[in-house]
């Protein structure tokens, strides 16, 4: 990697081994952007676009002739001086005039990468990454803006984030800091997202980008089930295995905007950052403002490129590191079994099967602490029901452990109920606007994170229960969008703050707590996937995709999550059949082989199975057990399939030694029962034993030919091949 300057024509070149990035300084003022994509060995002014004089257009002092500005490609472009596409900066100065104009300072090499304060944000060793500041300033409104971009030492990722300084003597408003501006010449693009709603999370959709806006967003104060803080812009011609990706990610858990603008020429201008709508940050002199990161993701080679990019980034500079070397624990969890019904002796039932079958956790879920077995009652109070738990959590833990199990508990810290005892004293602690009706959510108002009282009441809670070392898990969830988003401490020129000031406070929560009891793995849940995003996986090392556990739907949510996200950082468990979302059916073996290639877990009444469902699940979780140790350290594939009635996974080890591959039916059509799926991530050079049939294959085969699978007749029916090279068979012999 490294980040090279050229005096003679005024441009930095960031590069490392995949990819380039290039701007230039024009006229010692204008920042602009040159290139992005893969890897050049230098830069000396190609594909540098001309202009021509055109009409109805805006003049400007610059030594680019007869250059508009509506179509110049600035790095981080404000609105009023030519420039009427998308802006990434906003400021009103205290006069009330909406304007900046931002000039070129200075730029400088850091090594290693700066951590944000207040923010999540990967991470980086001085050996393992580069950071490019670049400084530009208004002196008339008196705003100073660091740009920074960290190039990373192996991948095509580059990060990117603001920070803004009030250096001026008059109070700003901050009204729009995007975390990412990005300039792509005038080509055909498709654009890429992941939609949904509570349930039926991760759904990819694509479609050719036309002139114009296209954008998604979230204003409900996380970052939703509706749409993930991801795009990704890519040719047409762009598959799983070629073609190129643009990925663009946001490592934040609230409001955001991501969106592309084609303009009148086909540029294409591309931004994600806070959703401006719901902003407007308060600066005095002398404060800065940072803005949380965003990952900028270039592959050549299709969309498996840019997921191992991620996966790669999240897993290593991102995710908690004390958890990249431990086996994450194969759990039961209790909420299917039990609802809100629980006590001691189903506990104890439960947890005496669980450890016969092999599981490692139990988690003790929603109704713990309810003052009847309803969401409507005890939320922020925290409060065990002992006529449920005689003796408390203490008394289940103790039980639990003693079972030879690890214990893990599930909380709602965000949420409030208008019964409890705390709303009673501290009825200004939720958020709310005096003179209207509060809005419930799931039978729940929520707390003001914003507020350092309330945090220090939560963190307070959570000491109460984790210091004693008796819990080993946290499920921490949250189960409704904000509204009434208005705090009763905030004075008014504050206001529109607090929908970041929330996540702030509650990414404050997380740093304390994870930091007090490092020890402690927790699980990220938002109603399922409402706050699955890269904000959340700096302090919890897995989240919770989907509250649907439905096999035939989690293939689907977990392909799409795939994208972006690292299977280790993805929970899927095993449920009951018929499905309590869906009522489908579907074999046992189905829903596990959905589930092995995550973080396992089994969520179902163990009492109600029979003696061959709990064999069956013995043996699941046996290899599961001798399997996971690679597993977690996998490359993760999606291989492309003859038709779409089916969907295929694939994870290698990094060394290529060893391969699990899944196929799944999604319905018996005896039209498609010939087709081949060839395979990803394989060495070309070495011949593979295939374990359950003992037969060889070239790795070379495998790639260009592929597997073929019988007919049968079945729906839901899951095809799993495991392959060994020729020289790691004696490994593969200790596996069956």
């Amino acid at each position: 990697m490294s980040i090279l300057f050229s005096e003679d024509q005024k441009t930095v070149h960031i590069r490392n081994a995949s990819v380039s990035y290039v701007m230039e300084v024009v006229d010692g003022k204008y920042l602009v952007h040159r290139y992005f994509g893969k890897a050049i060995r230098a830069y000396r002014g190609c594909g540098e676009p001309h202009y021509f004089k055109r009409g109805y257009n805006t003049e400007h002092d610059c030594s680019i002739p007869n250059v508009s500005f509506d179509d110049f490609p600035f790095e981080y472009p404000i609105r009023g001086n030519g420039d009427f596409r998308i802006p990434a900066f906003a400021v009103t100065q205290e006069s009330g005039v909406e304007f900046t104009e931002l000039s070129f300072r200075s730029w400088k090499v850091l090594k290693g990468k700066p951590e944000i304060p207040k923010l999540p944000a990967t991470f980086a060793g001085k050996a393992e990454a580069e950071t490019l500041e670049i400084i530009c300033e208004d002196p008339a409104a008196g705003i100073r803006v660091y740009l920074y971009y960290s190039v990373f030492e192996e991948k095509g990722i580059i990060a990117r984030h603001q920070r803004v300084e009030n250096t001026g003597n008059q109070i700003v408003s901050l009204q729009n800091v995007q975390s990412l501006s990005l300039e792509l010449p005038a080509r055909d693009y498709d654009f890429l997202s992941l939609y949904g709603t509570h349930a039926k999370e991760g759904n990819i959709s694509r479609f050719s980008i036309h002139h114009g806006i296209q954008r998604i967003e979230s204003v409900r104060g996380s970052s939703s089930p509706q749409h993930q803080p991801f795009f990704a812009l890519m040719q047409p011609q762009t598959t799983e295995n070629s073609g190129e990706v643009y990925g663009i990610h946001f490592i934040y858990s609230g409001n955001f905007l991501a969106q592309a603008e084609a303009d009148q020429f086909g540029n294409v201008r591309a931004q994600i950052g806070i959703h401006p709508d719901t902003f407007c940050w308060r600066l005095a002199p002398g404060e800065v403002f940072d803005t949380p990161e965003a990952i900028l993701n270039y592959s050549s080679q299709g969309l498996n490129g840019m997921s191992r990019n991620f996966h790669w980034l999240y897993q290593y500079h991102l995710m908690p590191d004390r958890f990249q070397g431990r086996n994450r624990p194969i759990l039961l969890n209790s909420w299917e079994a039990m609802y809100y019904d629980v006590n001691l002796e189903k506990l104890e039932e439960q947890a005496e099967l669980a450890k016969k079958l092999g599981v490692e956790l139990f988690v003790l879920d929603d109704g713990w602490f309810r003052a009847d077995n309803t969401s409507r009652t005890s939320m922020g109070d925290w409060k065990c029901n002992e006529k449920k738990l005689p003796g408390g959590i203490q008394k289940a833990a103790e039980l639990i452990h003693g079972k030879g199990l690890q214990f893990g508990l599930w909380f709602e810290p965000e949420a409030i109920c208008k019964s409890s005892e705390l709303y009673q004293q501290h009825p200004d602690w939720a958020l709310q606007v005096p003179g209207y009706q509060m809005t419930e959510g799931r039978h729940e108002y929520l707390l003001d994170l914003s507020r350092q009282e309330v945090r220090e009441y939560l963190l307070s809670v959570l000491d109460f229960y984790l210091k004693d070392g008796t819990i080993d898990y946290v499920k921490w969830d949250m189960n409704r969008p904000l509204t009434d988003v208005n705090s009763m401490s905030l004075v008014r020129e504050k206001k529109g703050e607090i929908s970041h000031r929330y996540v702030l406070g509650l990414y404050e929560i997380l740093e304390r707590m994870t930091r007090k009891y490092p020890q402690v793995l927790i699980e990220g849940c938002s109603s399922g996937g409402a706050r699955f995003d890269p904000g959340m996986l700096y302090y919890v090392a897995q989240n919770w995709a989907s509250d649907n556990t439905d096999a035939f739907d989690r293939v689907q949510i977990q392909s799409g999550f795939s994208l972006i996200y690292p299977p280790i950082a993805i929970g899927s468990h095993v449920s009951i059949t018929p499905n309590h979302q869906t009522g489908r059916s579907t074999s046992l073996n189905t829903r596990y082989q959905v589930s092995r290639l995550f973080n396992l877990g089994y969520e179902l009444d163990l009492t109600k199975c029979t003696e061959e469902e709990r064999s069956e699940i013995a043996g699941q979780i046996a290899e599961h057990k001798k399997e996971r140790s690679w597993l977690q350290k996998a490359e993760f594939y999606r291989n492309e399939t003859p038709n779409e009635n089916y969907v295929s996974w694939l994870s290698t080890g990094k060394d290529k030694e060893e391969c699990l591959v899944l196929i799944f039916q999604k319905f018996f059509n005896p039209l498609y029962a010939h087709g081949r799926f060839c395979l990803n991530g394989l060495n070309p050079e070495c011949d593979y034993l295939e374990t359950f049939s003992g037969k060889i294959y070239g790795g070379d085969e495998l790639m260009e030919i592929g597997v073929s699978v019988p007919l049968i007749k079945e729906d839901f029916h899951v095809f799993t091949f495991h392959f060994v090279r020729e020289s790691h068979r004696e490994q593969s012999e200790k596996w069956y």
